[in-house]
């Protein structure tokens, strides 16, 4: 074995020890002879990685990257690192930047694209997310996915009616899907606190699948923000004939959360209520009694803390 493979070896087993500094030192003085080994560059940067040098593992993962956009055909691992990297970092600004010379090496890969396009919509650019998923679509036709895509970015640029224009056309392509892909667009009206939209939109999701219980929580929830309370509690009755009755108490506290934040305290103590008579679990206590005390009920609350006391001793 000559010097160089000892060396590496050497690394790999401080490596495996987690022995990094030791390992991130060694690998630096084979660089030194061997600048153009990428091999060594790669375990550089997975040693300052697993030290938790995210950093400085960037700076070699960049390194290789630069080195894959000069090949004829580009290999894309260090790409998919630091695309990795950047995601788990919620560091947009920075994955735009790789994917756009990702895209400059190979302009027609859907993947490139498709990765581009959302760095774009995450960094605060949908007008350049709008371009690129414009883009895949026309090379991708009978691609539900990416219209969605699309139409979350065409939502973004306030194109309403071409956002529903696209989210149709996923419906279209996968008819099977049309609850989803609604209630995506549907989630987008939403946060959007177009309210009266959503509604509309969900009513769809319904209509496409009406078994589907979460789709009678999100109208009640639109119907609260609404003012609309009894429609809402109505909603949250027909999720629980249409979902499993293990959810029962899930879908109450939901509706008792919601409604302690928009501070239909009563209606709240009711919602954590029914939630305590499928499952009583200290969360749905706890929220009753939240309930009575933001309604002046010091007595109540008192109850509902030594009712949840009585159990845990139980």
């Amino acid at each position: 074995m000559n010097q160089k493979n000892k060396k590496i070896e050497q690394a790999e087993n401080y490596l495996s020890q987690g022995r990094y500094n030791e390992a991130i030192e060694l690998l630096h003085d084979l660089r030194k002879t061997l600048p153009d080994e990428e091999s060594v560059l790669l375990m550089l940067a997975w040693a300052y990685y697993d030290s938790g040098n995210t950093g400085r593992a960037v700076e070699s993962f960049r390194e290789l990257f630069e080195r894959e956009l000069r090949r004829n055909i580009f290999t894309g691992f260090a790409y998919d690192e630091l695309v990795r990297i950047y995601k788990q970092e919620k560091k947009y600004r920075q994955l735009a930047e790789i994917c756009e010379k990702a895209v400059c090496a190979q302009a027609q890969d859907i993947g490139l694209l498709a990765e581009l396009g959302n760095a774009y919509l995450r960094s605060g650019n949908p007008q350049k997310a709008r371009v690129v998923y414009e883009k895949i679509v026309r090379l991708d036709e009978d691609n539900a996915f990416f219209y969605c895509c699309w139409g979350e970015a065409l939502f973004a640029c306030e194109m309403i009616k071409e956002s529903e224009d696209a989210y149709e056309r996923a419906c279209q392509i996968e008819p099977e899907q049309s609850g989803n892909y609604y209630f995506k667009l549907a989630v987008l009206f939403q946060k959007a606190q177009k309210y009266d939209e959503a509604v509309r939109i969900i009513n769809k999701c319904i209509a496409a699948n009406p078994e589907n219980a979460l789709y009678y929580c999100s109208r009640g929830d639109c119907l609260i923000y609404l003012g609309k309370i009894q429609d809402a509690l109505q909603e949250y009755e027909k999720a629980l004939e249409h979902g499993r009755p293990g959810n029962a108490g899930a879908y109450f506290n939901r509706l008792g959360n919601l409604l302690m934040k928009e501070k239909h305290y009563f209606a709240a103590a009711a919602a954590f209520e029914r939630a305590i008579e499928h499952e009583k679990i200290q969360t749905y206590y706890l929220g009753l009694a939240s309930a009575y005390r933001a309604m002046g009920r010091e007595d109540k609350f008192h109850g509902i803390l030594s009712r949840l006391n009585d159990i845990k001793q139980n």
